[in-house]
């Protein structure tokens, strides 16, 4: 192995918007599918996303890069909402996407609400965003927000004690302080969480009195959202995403299936990758379930 990550054919296929995975292993049955022009049929075969090339029915898939998994940072714009569709009609972080990022198969990695703003990710990759989504690990976001009122000692004591809100949830302490105070009623509060309740932060000033005038996340895990403009996006660098994996126990070319069956079985242990027979050199696709 030269340190690629092998892949299975259906997952490449569906990473790259052809079909649901479902979809893609009917295609590879039905022989609608080749790999460096060798068509195939067996629905264990794994394939390298850098160098293989795929066609269905005879035309071109993508290319290895766009074949794998993809994510993407964000700087979500407020005035959005991060779902797919929005029945009201109103804009989705989607739609600011790049053509060629909105044909592939992303989906965001927990939410912002509408009025929200700052990092947000997105990807394709369905293990990582259920550990990132998971409270075993505990990936930490950092927020900075505007708030109207008057906050003191307390408030931030309160905060970083574990707040129960108003309709009864307990939180997780929540580390916070004072940035600046650029005019007699507002406070600039820089807050980190560990938590993912639905609205925490405006739930939390709501209960201690504070209005929330700006929300923005500066950070999540060991990325930080730095000079991206608002609505506009980029791929995380391989540093990045080695770093955010490493987060949340994932090592850099873990199997995606080994590691989800390992968490659910309470070990938190990923299995080597390589345990199917990969896809041989071109002209000869080698493959095993």
């Amino acid at each position: 192995m030269d340190g690629t990550e092998r892949i299975r054919l259906n997952k490449a296929l569906a990473g790259a918007g052809v079909a649901s995975r479902r979809q893609a292993d009917a295609m590879i049955a039905d022989g609608r599918v080749a790999v460096n022009g060798v068509t195939v049929t067996e629905l264990g075969c794994k394939i390298d996303p850098r160098s293989d090339v795929l066609t269905v029915d005879g035309k071109p898939v993508a290319n290895g890069r766009e074949a794998g998994d993809l994510t993407l940072m964000l700087h979500k714009r407020p005035g959005c909402v991060t779902t797919a569709r929005d029945p009201e009609g109103r804009p989705t972080v989607f739609d600011a996407l790049p053509p060629h990022y909105r044909k592939r198969r992303l989906f965001s990695v927990g939410r912002l609400d509408y009025f929200s703003e700052g990092l947000l990710l997105l990807t394709t990759d369905g293990e990582l965003a259920y550990r990132l989504a998971h409270p075993r690990w505990h990936v930490a976001k950092r927020y900075r927000v505007t708030v109207r009122g008057a906050v003191g000692p307390g408030a931030i004591e309160t905060m970083a004690h574990g707040m129960t809100l108003a309709e009864g949830e307990t939180l997780a302490p929540v580390a916070a302080r004072i940035a600046s105070r650029p005019g007699a009623e507002r406070v600039v509060l820089e807050m980190e969480l560990s938590q993912g309740v639905n609205r925490q932060i405006r739930r939390m000033c709501r209960d201690l009195g504070l209005t929330v005038l700006t929300l923005s996340r500066t950070a999540q895990g060991p990325l930080t959202l730095g000079d991206l403009p608002p609505g506009q996006c980029r791929e995380l660098t391989a540093g990045e995403l080695a770093g955010l994996r490493r987060a949340v126990g994932l090592e850099a070319h873990a199997a995606p299936e080994a590691g989800r069956q390992a968490l659910e079985a309470g070990s938190g242990k990923t299995e080597p990758p390589g345990k199917n027979r990969p896809c041989a050199a071109p002209g000869k696709p080698r493959c095993g379930r």
